[in-house]
């Protein structure tokens, strides 16, 4: 066991391109980011995946739109749920742990407006809770394989709206939505002082 968990760490920590598991390579490719630490995809990768092309090395996928409400439900990517609260990547994890048929992969790739905060903050908390929840089993995760999709919503939506339902396109500071995106923030700023209170334990690698 703990001969597995440090080559699990010396792979993590030499390799880019592996999973959070440290046990195969990432399947899409990935670009450089804003946010090195993480797995970024382009928006043509996600409309490949959309359209099959990595059907033979992926089981299923979830497209998880970080945004608030009254953007995600202004227009979104097609399929794409909706969780802009931490205590929603419960759920997430909640999801029977699938031993992936076929040896297929179950990937998550989290997006917002931009990808520049939201959907990577989420991201991470993802995986801080996966840990959480394997920690008895490291590397193991339920979700080893998570990406952000690049430059976000925006950039997709202008490159790729007949992928996106509705076809539209609300900005997190739309003058219509200052109520909803005051309460939005003060909701955003009481489950992160939260999360602070809860942890102080140094993690293990992403």
């Amino acid at each position: 066991q703990e001969a597995e968990v440090i080559s699990a760490v010396n792979r993590l920590a030499e390799k880019d391109d592996v999973t959070g598991d440290a046990t195969r390579t990432c399947c899409l490719p990935t670009i450089v980011g804003k946010h090195k630490d993480l797995k970024n995809i382009t928006n043509d990768t996600v409309i490949d995946l959309i359209n099959g092309k990595y059907d033979d090395v992926i089981g299923s996928y979830k497209l998880i739109d970080c945004r608030y409400p009254y953007e995600y439900e202004a227009g979104h990517v097609t399929g794409a749920i909706n969780i802009y609260k931490e205590e929603q990547i419960q759920d997430i994890l909640n999801i029977e742990d699938i031993n992936e048929e076929n040896n297929k992969r179950q990937i998550l790739i989290f997006y917002c407006e931009f990808s520049s905060e939201r959907g990577p903050r989420m991201c991470r908390k993802l995986r801080s809770a996966d840990r959480d929840l394997n920690s008895s089993n490291y590397p193991h995760l339920n979700f080893p394989e998570i990406y952000v999709m690049h430059n976000g919503y925006k950039a997709f939506y202008e490159s790729h709206k007949d992928y996106c339902s509705p076809q539209d396109y609300k900005p997190m500071l739309h003058k219509d939505h200052a109520a909803d995106l005051r309460h939005f923030r003060t909701k955003s700023k009481s489950w992160s002082a939260g999360e602070k209170r809860r942890s102080g334990v140094t993690k293990l690698l992403f």
